[in-house]
């Protein structure tokens, strides 16, 4: 008898928040998007977010809580006023949900021309093994 395979349940609000902050759904309680890719690579979790022209020294703060992955980021308008500007300015954040697997206390964040690398290290996750429980009766 094969028994199925094991799946760590996960509290569903985080994969809820995630949708809600999506360009689709545009529900943005804290500032402009940052978009994301993610992938993984080299037994590490790599998220890239778009952030152009902003001071990774003072404009950037990247923290990890709970299996979540907060950036928040601040751009700041030139001093001169533009005729137009499709630009976006001001609080940029994004909230990730981190693979069941994330090491936490393994994470390094690069900023590259205008996009900010963060990586995370995971556990070799290993299978659930199943067996058989003997009914007693």
């Amino acid at each position: 008898m094969n028994l199925p395979e094991r799946r760590d349940i996960r509290f569903p609000f985080p994969e809820l928040l995630e949708w809600m902050e999506s360009p689709m759904f545009g529900f943005r309680p804290f500032g402009q998007i940052v978009r994301v890719e993610d992938y993984i690579a080299d037994g590490r979790y790599v998220l890239r977010a778009e952030l152009p022209g902003i001071d990774p020294d003072k404009d950037v703060e990247v923290t990890v809580d709970g299996g979540m992955l907060h950036i928040r980021a601040e751009k700041t308008r030139q001093s001169a006023e533009p005729h137009r500007s499709e630009f976006a300015y001001g609080a940029l954040s994004r909230t990730v949900t981190l693979p069941a697997t994330a090491k936490t206390d393994d994470v390094k964040a690069v900023y590259r021309g205008g996009v900010l690398e963060v990586s995370v290290g995971l556990t070799e996750e290993k299978k659930a093994e199943g067996r058989r429980i003997t009914v007693e009766h």
